[in-house]
């Protein structure tokens, strides 16, 4: 299967070196190129492309405001967003995952990190970067709890559709254990945990597994290390 990417950045050459590194993968190829965050989503929905590399920061519609209007299309349900970013310290960062994207990657990342990001996204799996995004995520969102203690509450009545078992597994991912992580800890099968992973997400409306480790910290069912 030939994963279709779509490229966003306001910046030619950047978007220039790759595709060259996209088109040169077997199992990859670039089916369009955006310089702002309007045009991304208009071809999003032109071209159906599996995977978006989407810049943060565009001039006009930027990245954050892209990645909304393509998560919030129905017909757009299986277009994952990997976001990039000059600085991978960045506020943008969490709400790009709450708004639906599968992840970050900084725009000084090796070419076979952003390939390995590509299929990652594509396989439906977070793409958490080593740089710490599970800790950005943390800060901003103990800050967001911090400033508006009720909310963080109310949004916690979200869990209460999940069994317990589905609870100790979100616990879990948000810790940015994979399947086979999980199943070891649990003790039963990586489809066991697959099949929990994916109840979750319906029940909680989340696309992927980015978004459980967000709702994970948003809860409080998962605190940053140090609380």
């Amino acid at each position: 299967m030939t994963i279709r990417v779509l490229l966003a950045d306001d910046q030619a050459l950047l978007r220039s070196a790759f595709r060259v590194l996209v088109d040169s993968e077997p199992d990859m190829e670039v089916v369009g190129e955006a310089a702002d965050g309007a045009q991304a989503a208009a071809l999003a929905r032109s071209e159906r492309p599996d995977v978006v590399l989407m810049d943060i920061r565009m001039p006009g519609t930027d990245g954050l405001a892209a990645t909304r209007a393509i998560t919030s299309d129905p017909e757009l349900a299986d277009v994952r967003i990997v976001m990039l970013t000059t600085f991978e310290i960045d506020e943008y960062v969490v709400e790009s995952l709450r708004a639906g994207a599968s992840g970050f990657l900084g725009k000084g990342a090796e070419p076979e990190e952003l390939l390995g990001a590509i299929r990652i996204a594509h396989a439906g799996e977070a793409l958490l970067s080593p740089a710490a995004t599970k800790g950005l995520i943390a800060t901003f969102l103990a800050q967001s709890a911090a400033a508006d203690p009720v909310g963080a509450r109310v949004d916690a009545g979200r869990l209460a559709a999940l069994t317990a078992r589905e609870r100790e597994v979100l616990v879990l991912v948000g810790g940015g254990l994979s399947n086979d992580e999980i199943a070891e800890r649990l003790d039963v099968s990586p489809l066991t945990v697959k099949t929990h992973v994916n109840r979750t997400m319906a029940k909680l409306g989340a696309r992927d597994r980015a978004q459980l480790v967000v709702t994970a910290y948003e809860t409080g069912l998962v605190r940053p290390r140090g609380e």
